[in-house]
């Protein structure tokens, strides 16, 4: 995993010009309609809290109640943890939003007083938490090469497991979506579930998120 941790890291490197076109568009939404899920490019309020339905079974039943530590890269202006905060599981939890735009941690700084959240400006996570969630953080690539922008998310899910005690769970737009729009990936959930299984954990499950566009993996310890 050294060796596999090593090759992910220069690739995030290299990564960093590429994602410069995705952070000056989500820059310009976020000052055009501030916090509201058309700055994250969702359709609606609805479909994004759809999102989160989904991704929050991957809580175990026992971590229902609270008492964790969780990340959630590529945060935004911190939906997701306006999502969680009144629910039981994060009775004595503890939140830690990361996003590549300081322009998003500061909104979500400015709106979001709560103390059990935290908000980072960063490419990786930089502490070990016991759940990760990465929500449409992968979705926008402005037109980059699909091949190396499909390296970028493999080597950014690398380093996220290395910072995840208990489970991560991830979505992606369905390379079968019935729509599709110019400046977005489409990814393969079978290579992506491949990839998962083969260099992260043999205990992952896929849905397919119909009628999202979207299919979303949960990987556990």
């Amino acid at each position: 995993m050294t060796e596999t941790l090593a090759q992910a890291f220069e690739t995030l490197k290299r990564s960093r010009s590429m994602l410069e076109p995705v952070l000056k568009t989500f820059n310009a939404r976020l000052t055009q309609f501030g916090s509201d899920p058309r700055s994250a490019f969702w359709r609606n309020a609805e479909w994004q809290r759809r999102r989160y339905n989904i991704l929050s079974g991957l809580f175990s039943e026992d971590d229902r109640q609270g008492g964790l530590t969780i990340t959630d890269f590529g945060c935004g202006y911190g939906a997701f943890f306006d999502y969680l905060k009144d629910r039981p599981v994060m009775d004595g939890s503890r939140y830690t939003g990361i996003d590549m735009s300081a322009a998003m941690i500061q909104q979500a700084q400015t709106t979001i007083e709560d103390t059990r959240a935290t908000f980072q400006r960063h490419l990786i996570a930089t502490e070990a938490t016991d759940y990760t969630f990465v929500c449409g953080t992968y979705n926008m690539n402005m037109g980059a090469d699909e091949d190396e922008w499909a390296d970028y998310v493999k080597a950014s899910l690398a380093q996220l497991w290395s910072k995840t005690n208990k489970a991560l769970g991830f979505n992606m737009l369905r390379s079968d979506a019935p729509e599709k729009y110019q400046s977005l990936y489409y990814a393969d959930g079978e290579e992506f579930l491949d990839f998962c299984r083969n260099n992260l954990s043999p205990d992952v499950t896929y849905s397919n998120d119909n009628p999202l566009p979207d299919w979303t993996l949960f990987i556990r310890r």
